[in-house]
């Protein structure tokens, strides 16, 4: 995408970010407020910080939503490798209708948040109130949501499957700060890492506070694995192979002997490798609906880039918040 465009495109994402519905204004306005990373502030609501857009598709989720049985939901954290994931699970749902061959996917003309819609985000923004009922099934959705906010009628579903993918902190909180600076205007400048790194302690980040956001859904997992499958980005870089037939079995659609002899498993991994998707035409120069530029959503995907961004004072900080936060739980997240 040229500069042009992609300043248009960073206009159009921070003017939908203020407009809002009169009733979701009125909430809002009752609601705590701190300065945002990249719209104007962040709301609290339900003991999480939202972008005034996101919260009003977050609440008309919760009162619209109806949850079937057979759903599926990837639930994240923003910037902890959401993006990889939806990739690997829309090619293992469908890869009986969209069977992994070079040259003829969707996911080589079709960015995954496209494929895999964000509910809060995608389809009930602007208080819209989509027809989700046409989605074929098993339906496929993600969202940042945490578990409190969730419609009650995907939390009272006993067969609903989530699987929740997190990320150690320190990686997660410097991919979120090149993130939102990609989205920032020029005249916005950039954040200063030290600034948004007292934020991001604090709680106040896009979802936050990051930690419990994790917890609700490792306790979930802990408590109903057969509903809830808790995954971490470390392991899923370090054995691919192991993580990804943990998701097919967890789903009910496990390898079956023919598909691993025919090697699908490093199929999809290669096709959804990040080398791959970050390549790809529509990744490159492309822009998502709600206007965010497609390869704002493709830096690194590597562990341990926070070496590179991170003083050794700022490391013993979130580590020692991390220890503290996941105490007991029987969590690990370093």
């Amino acid at each position: 995408m040229d500069p042009p465009k992609m300043e248009k495109s960073r206009r159009k994402y921070l003017e939908e970010e203020e407009s809002l519905s009169e009733e979701s204004e009125e909430l809002i306005s009752s609601l705590p407020r701190q300065n945002g990373w990249v719209s104007f502030h962040l709301y609290q609501y339900q003991g999480f910080w939202h972008s005034a857009r996101y919260l009003q598709g977050l609440i008309s989720c919760q009162k619209h939503f109806q949850a079937q049985d057979s759903d599926v939901f990837l639930v994240t954290t923003p910037k902890s490798g959401t993006t990889w994931l939806k990739a690997i699970m829309f090619a293992v749902m469908n890869r009986k209708q969209y069977p992994i061959i070079i040259n003829n996917h969707p996911l080589l003309t079709h960015n995954p948040h496209d494929l895999v819609p964000f509910l809060e985000i995608k389809l009930y923004a602007y208080n819209q109130i989509p027809d989700v009922t046409a989605f074929p099934s098993p339906r496929l959705f993600s969202t940042h949501m945490p578990y409190v906010s969730l419609p009650e009628s995907l939390k009272s579903s006993s067969q609903c499957k989530l699987i929740y993918l997190c990320r150690n902190p320190k990686d997660t909180f410097v991919s979120l700060w090149h993130f939102t600076n990609k989205l920032r205007l020029p005249e916005m400048g950039t954040n200063a890492i030290g600034e948004v790194f007292d934020r991001f302690c604090n709680g106040i980040s896009l979802y936050g506070p990051f930690w419990d956001h994790v917890l609700e859904y490792w306790k979930l997992s802990v408590e109903h694995p057969e509903r809830a499958l808790f995954l971490k980005f470390e392991d899923m870089k370090a054995q691919p192979h192991l993580h990804l037939r943990r998701v097919a079995e967890f789903l009910n659609c496990p390898f079956t002997a023919d598909e691993e002899e025919y090697g699908l498993v490093d199929k999809i991994l290669k096709l959804c490798s990040f080398d791959n998707l970050s390549a790809l035409k529509v990744n490159k120069t492309g822009a998502l609906s709600s206007g965010e530029e497609t390869s704002a959503f493709f830096r690194r995907g590597e562990v341990g880039d926070w070496n590179n961004y991170l003083s050794a004072e700022m490391v013993r900080k979130l580590d020692r918040i991390t220890e503290e936060k996941f105490s007991g739980s029987g969590l690990e997240l370093l």
